[in-house]
């Protein structure tokens, strides 16, 4: 498919021989209404019948193909249009202008417990949404057994699902849409809401499906997911389609952007913040707010962030160059310093611990202010948030130690697909055994 950058001519490539589903430049508005009546008296008044409201374009002009039998992705941040657009292919919602069209059967899991009728047991709502999808009694029965133990709620499926945990709703609602024989499969969110087993299932019975030719339409917020799931994928902005194409293409352009955003709203904030070009609290915050120890010669006073130019930053990306840069000041000159840092991660796992080294790797230092840098030429940790812990010791004496004072942002650059909290370099290399009889 091809790619439509925002501001430029699409790149035009071969269209696939069969579409699933066809979007012509769907729009669609929601009006919000504003007055909102407080008595009786406003109910009934001439005045307060006079409606006001604001309309909201949830999507503007959106055309794109989705190709048969292929996994799609839909990114963008909350708002964007999205599940409004699943919806709409879902054909819960109307377009206000624009056509969509699906070539099969279209089977959705939008919501929690969507089109679940909360008073019937959960066999009778199986017989219920297979009928609301088309399918005859004689398929239903056929499917109710794999049903049943796809969603492992055999000795509560005659239960009625209002009794179900959330969990068991989405269990359920998945079995359904995934077992009802679907042409298209539209999946919203809810398959990170089940149990660690329930979604390896998911994702073993999603494989199945591909490779069936079933066509699957995904909206997450899982990036990972998909880059490893999709093969393509669309990203949404604001309710404007930014880019169509290669799965990982679209979720490194995606990730480019949220990048510069970020990037561009903390240099605002450092602009009109009182002191310009810091990355930490003043000295005092840091002393008021963490736990601090030393003899004192040494005081860390703040640490900064800088990219591969030297330009400080307000978050390092994964895998680019860095330096974290050590601030402190001397109340007298000492000849054995050693600097360290402790990198711990949001969940309290600490994942690195550099220091500067000791004996004739250790550094001099003269009273008065000045710094210390620790530089990456490829930065391994994974995105997320670290606390930095900073020591300053000679031969075991503390100087100085502040726990956990300072926040690290940690972005991509591209999709993330390798687990855990820092990235391994290394190649790989394939050597097939030679076959048989050479």
């Amino acid at each position: 498919m091809s790619v439509f950058p925002t501001g430029a001519a699409p790149d035009v490539s071969p269209s696939p021989a069969v579409t699933a589903i066809a979007v012509r430049d769907v729009t669609k508005k929601f009006r919000l209404h504003n007055d909102k009546k407080t008595n009786v008296k406003e109910l009934f008044s001439a005045r307060q019948r006079i409606s006001r409201h604001d309309d909201f374009w949830a999507l503007k002009g959106v055309s794109l193909d989705i190709p048969a039998g292929r996994t799609f992705g839909l990114i963008g941040h909350n708002g964007s249009g999205k599940s409004t657009l699943l919806k709409l292919v879902a054909g819960i919602h109307r377009p206000t202008s624009g056509t969509i069209t699906s070539s099969g059967r279209v089977s959705a899991m939008l919501e929690l417990g969507a089109g679940f009728h909360p008073e019937m047991s959960g066999r009778d709502n199986i017989y219920l949404n297979g009928s609301i999808l088309g399918m005859t009694r004689r398929q239903i029965d056929a499917a109710m057994e794999e049903i049943i133990e796809f969603s492992g709620l055999g000795e509560f499926i005659d239960t009625p699902v209002k009794v179900y945990s959330s969990g068991m709703y989405v269990r359920l609602g998945f079995a359904i849409a995934v077992n009802l024989d679907p042409e298209i499969l539209i999946i919203d969110e809810v398959i990170a809401v089940g149990d660690e087993a329930f979604q390896r299932r998911c994702f073993d019975h999603l494989y199945e499906l591909r490779r069936k030719g079933v066509t699957i339409v995904l909206v997450t917020h899982s990036l990972s997911l998909v880059a490893d799931l999709c093969d393509e994928a669309a990203w949404l902005d604001g309710g404007t389609l930014r880019a169509v194409g290669p799965a990982r293409e679209i979720v490194d352009q995606y990730l480019s952007t949220v990048n510069e955003r970020e990037a561009a709203a903390d240099t605002a904030s450092a602009a009109s913040s009182s002191t310009p070009g810091t990355s930490t609290p003043p000295d005092d915050d840091i002393v008021g707010k963490t736990a601090r120890r030393g003899s004192g010669e040494v005081r860390v006073t703040g640490v900064r962030y800088l990219d591969a130019d030297g330009g400080e930053r307000k978050f390092l990306s994964t895998g680019r160059a860095c330096t974290v840069r050590i601030d402190y000041e001397a109340t007298s000159d000492l000849s054995d310093v050693t600097f360290g840092l402790a990198f711990v991660h949001e969940s309290g796992v600490q994942a690195a611990g550099p220091n500067s080294g000791y004996g004739p790797d250790a550094f001099p230092v003269p009273a008065g202010r000045g710094s210390v840098d620790y530089s990456l030429d490829t930065l391994p940790l994974q995105p997320g948030e670290y606390l930095l812990s900073v020591a300053a010791v000679d031969k075991g004496h503390m100087y100085d130690y502040v726990d956990r004072a300072f926040v690290l942002k940690v972005r991509a650059d591209d999709v993330v697909t390798e687990p855990g909290l820092v990235r391994m370099p290394g190649t790989w290399r394939h050597d097939p055994a030679p076959s048989a009889g050479l």
